[in-house]
């Protein structure tokens, strides 16, 4: 269902703020990724008759379609800036109407070999499509290992084994379509993943798959073969195969692809009629103050993103700093638990009492989330998480009241939600509040962060404090705070976050409401258990 149109664009002059001026960043540093390994090497990939990935990808999608991609920013600070993306594409886009996930290696990055980081995009994208049930497809183009980083690629739990571990359990016991494309050289322990998938497609005289390349097999038996003879389309789909299905070139083998993917069944869950949002999404920029530090009004920026900006609030008298509300996004019942950043102080009549601060945790108000997200569970409604979170409260007070153990009680509820949860990190991501708030280890569906996204233990000036206490401000250790203080703010920069993989992708404001809506789609192909990479259900 076409999404509604936005309100009248906003008539008030952009603002140069923070939210503007780190979002501008970030789509300089997009466009920079997305160019892969430059002009020079997209042009030899069209010499060789083949399209980049990026064109593979976009030829296989439906024409202005969704497409989120996942971990563009990835090792992109890493090997001196050798190594775009990772040189792996992976993201989640719409194919014949439905949701399906993505992996497309880039041959313009170092001839799409693997580096460590290459495989923690994979097992992502992989984990993406076991979780929601939705097919995955592989657009293979790589020259394998990137053997000077071979040591973080092949050993360990995590290493490029675990890519067909993943590639096996959703063959045998998932169900989940698994289609792959040689589309250039596959070589060595990478031909099991085309192998391990459902069907193969190769492309005449520019698709090679085979466990050595000519030169290992004349080194190891002293046999002289041509590649195409070895192990190309012809001989894979005619003699050996191992293939299924050959296309003359690039274009015709994506739209063998996505002809498959059309006549693959799929139970169509419609959304409800859609509102659109009570403010225009550009209105975020003005909304967000140019200090992260500073309060602002979190239920205007909800009414940017939510159906007709509508919250029905769950308590909402009780612990304010909290808000959790039922709410939709494009027609898709949502359970929204969010940061309310500002200074709370006692209502008229109650008791004298200190102010609490917005985008910090209090006994109450994680007393009253860990019901509302248990009533969320059993009522089968995703829950999104938009965070702006300082930690938990400290102190005598917060200590007497249970502050542990309400905590606890949180994260325990968070954690074993079997409904799908969504995170969006608005401005802080800091301490416990951070994993209480469905922080990456609690295996979250998607997280989202803007720009200004700010993920660590503690910020800077607090982190000082702890280190050097009083003696900050002494002349001998200036040096040393400042340090401090610069190392931090790139830290807990946005980009720093996506870079590792902390986040699935950076987003501009006004795109989110559209990429909220389109991962609610997704998360709402599987019906089971929303917990864990996957969940194994029904097993004999």
């Amino acid at each position: 269902m076409p999404s509604p149109p936005l309100p009248a664009p906003s008539t008030r002059p952009p603002s140069l703020n923070r939210l503007h001026t780190l979002t501008a960043g970030y789509r300089e540093l997009r466009a920079r990724l997305e160019q892969g390994g430059g002009p020079d090497k997209i042009r030899r990939q069209h010499e060789q008759r083949k399209l980049t990935a990026r064109e593979r990808v976009a030829a296989l999608l439906d024409k202005g379609g969704e497409w989120v991609e996942v971990g563009l920013l990835v090792a992109y600070d890493q090997y001196d800036g050798q190594a775009p993306a990772a040189g792996v594409i992976t993201g989640l886009g719409r194919l014949a109407g439905r949701p399906v996930v993505v992996v497309a290696n880039d041959a313009t990055v170092k001839a799409g070999s693997w580096w460590p980081e290459t495989i923690k995009k994979m097992l992502r994208a992989q984990e993406i499509a076991m979780r929601q049930r939705i097919p995955i497809i592989y657009l293979v183009d790589s020259a394998g290992v990137n053997l000077p980083y071979q040591g973080g690629v092949f050993p360990g739990q995590y290493g490029a084994a675990r890519i067909f571990y993943y590639n096996s359990v959703m063959r045998r016991y998932l169900k989940v379509p698994q289609i792959a494309a040689v589309m250039g050289p596959c070589i060595a322990g990478g031909a099991y993943l085309p192998a391990l998938s459902d069907v193969i497609f190769m492309v005449e005289g520019t698709s090679f798959m085979g466990l050595g390349g000519p030169n290992l097999v004349k080194g190891a038996t002293g046999q002289t073969v041509d590649a195409e003879r070895l192990g190309g389309a012809r001989t894979h789909t005619a003699i050996s195969g191992v293939a299924h299905y050959r296309a003359p070139d690039d274009a015709a083998c994506l739209k063998r692809i996505r002809e498959y993917v059309e006549r693959l069944p799929r139970d169509l869950r419609p959304p409800a009629p859609a509102a659109k949002p009570k403010r225009n999404p550009k209105d975020l920029y003005d909304l967000l103050p140019p200090d992260h530090r500073m309060s602002y009004d979190l239920r205007a920026v909800l009414e940017c993103l939510l159906d007709a900006g509508k919250l029905d609030e769950f308590q909402p008298e009780i612990g304010p700093e909290m808000i959790c509300a039922h709410s939709a996004i494009a027609g898709r019942p949502v359970a929204v638990i969010a940061n309310s950043r500002g200074i709370i102080k006692a209502r008229p009549g109650e008791a004298p009492q200190a102010p609490r601060i917005g985008g910090i945790i209090y006994t109450e108000s994680a007393e009253k989330v860990a019901y509302f997200i248990e009533n969320a569970d059993r009522e089968r409604i995703p829950l999104l998480f938009v965070q702006d979170v300082s930690g938990f409260m400290v102190g005598t007070e917060a200590e007497h009241s249970g502050i542990i153990r309400a905590g606890a009680r949180f994260v325990e509820a968070m954690a074993t939600a079997t409904v799908p949860k969504l995170v969006l990190t608005l401005n802080h991501a800091s301490g416990a509040g951070y994993y209480a708030m469905a922080g990456q280890g609690f295996d979250p569906d998607f997280i989202l962060s803007w720009p200004t996204g700010r993920m660590g233990v503690m910020e800077g000036e607090s982190a000082i404090q702890a280190i050097f206490g009083d003696d900050a401000a002494k002349p001998p250790n200036a040096a040393a705070v400042e340090a401090m203080r610069a190392d931090y703010e790139r830290q807990l920069d946005a980009k720093f976050a996506g870079a590792r993989g902390y986040v699935d992708a950076i987003i501009a404001p006004e795109e989110t409401r559209d990429v909220l809506a389109f991962l609610l789609e997704v998360a709402s192909e599987f019906t089971g258990p929303h917990i864990g990479p996957f969940a194994l259900t029904g097993l004999p």
